[in-house]
């Protein structure tokens, strides 16, 4: 119900039926003033996405502190009370994403930390250390106190300094190592040999297709696809693959980086499209583990789904926001509260899946377990198919 003022005239402005109350028998609208305020404006907008009332809260609330309570109350009819699960679903997922997409980024991703740059942390704290010598040394009265001051601030840069270069030697030995175990492996077999430098030499290209990587243009890969005799030519796929090769190649040349940041960036960006076709999915796959509760269809395991999936990105929020706080402030304990808040996830999926579904303890691990294997590798499928989509569309 809105707060805007009723009117004295008890005919409806939408069917001219006569009204009895505040709202229309008839078509439902409230019998209120048409012209509202610009606070009665944006209450509404509010109101329409959250329910501000205090739905949203409430609803949030019964969600988090009772598993399979809410789409157990849906299934029985009762509903006006809660918010309805398929606008806290859009609501909540666009929350989620719109903080996933800010913490997560792909070139913090490929220089190997997701929400980490080491190489700044290095620079900036450099940075402070020379900042705060200076505003040391603009506050002493002697030369003899500057000199302490810039001995000890110096020394401490040079400690940084070197732990960074000795983790840098130490990566670089590694890989020294490695060419090195490679080479002793391959003395005496030519063939290794040869196939180790074609792959260091692709390394400097793009390329996942060596056959393409000749070709500079997709022309040029035609022209020579057409010479040959049809039953030696690429199949649809193997030239699909070598076209999108070439183009790739000649759009980002040598710059690997550039190109893995991009993709990376375009499959995140895939990912609600992910969750919106597994939710189907995995209901198919409770139907088919609760085949024997034939007064529950289909539409109501999806249901169950999509309070599970808005459970899933709040406590994922707070997962996020947790392992945030450990990476700034680089305490090691804050990781045992991360595996507790994943042990907790864990057991309210199964709880919510107990109460909904009404099994026995045994029975509901059983198939929880089920479902979580059915639905890795129903989750793996759809990882391969939206990155070859995300390549192809490149």
């Amino acid at each position: 119900m809105s707060h805007s003022k009723e009117r004295h005239e008890k005919i409806c402005l939408n069917c001219n039926a006569e009204l009895n109350g505040r709202y229309c028998h008839i078509c439902g609208q409230e019998n209120i003033e048409p012209k509202e305020t610009v606070w009665g404006l944006v209450s509404h907008f509010f109101y329409d996405i959250t329910h501000f009332d205090g739905k949203f809260f409430s609803t949030t609330k019964l969600l988090i502190t009772k598993p399979g309570f809410l789409p157990a109350e849906y299934i029985k009819g009762r509903r006006a009370s809660y918010l309805h699960p398929i606008r806290m679903y859009v609501f909540s997922s666009a929350l989620f994403f719109l903080i996933f997409f800010s913490l997560f980024k792909p070139k913090k991703m490929i220089n190997g930390s997701f929400m980490d740059d080491q190489p700044a942390k290095v620079i900036d704290s450099v940075k402070q250390l020379s900042q705060a010598q200076d505003f040391l040394l603009a506050n002493v009265n002697n030369a003899e106190d500057s000199a302490v001051i810039m001995g000890k601030f110096g020394n401490i840069a040079n400690r940084i300094k070197a732990e960074k270069a000795r983790e840098d030697s130490i990566a670089k030995a590694e890989e020294d190592s490695l060419a090195n175990f490679i080479d002793s492996v391959s003395d005496g077999h030519t063939n290794m040999k040869k196939w180790n430098k074609k792959k260091n030499k692709a390394r400097k290209n793009i390329s996942w297709d060596e056959a393409s990587s000749h070709y500079k243009t997709v022309a040029a890969y035609d022209s020579a696809q057409a010479a040959l005799p049809e039953a030696e030519r690429d199949g649809w796929w193997s030239r699909l693959a070598a076209k999108r090769n070439i183009e790739l190649a000649g759009r980002y040349k040598d710059d690997e980086r550039a190109f893995w940041t991009d993709i990376i960036d375009a499959f995140m960006h895939t990912f609600p499209y992910m969750l919106f076709i597994s939710l189907p999915l995995y209901a198919f796959f409770m139907k088919l583990l609760y085949f024997r509760h034939k007064q529950i269809y289909y539409v109501e395991h999806g249901i169950f789904f999509i309070y599970l999936y808005i459970f899933t990105f709040i406590f994922l929020l707070l997962y996020f926001s947790v392992m945030e706080l450990r990476l700034k402030t680089h305490q090691g304990w804050i990781g045992w509260f991360e595996a507790l808040l994943l042990l907790g996830g864990t057991y309210y999926a199964y709880k919510a899946m107990r109460k909904f579904y009404g099994q026995s303890r045994g029975m509901t691990i059983l198939k929880f377990f089920l479902l979580n294997v059915m639905a890795f590798f129903a989750l793996l499928i759809l990882f391969i198919f939206f990155f070859t989509i995300t390549v192809v569309k490149m």
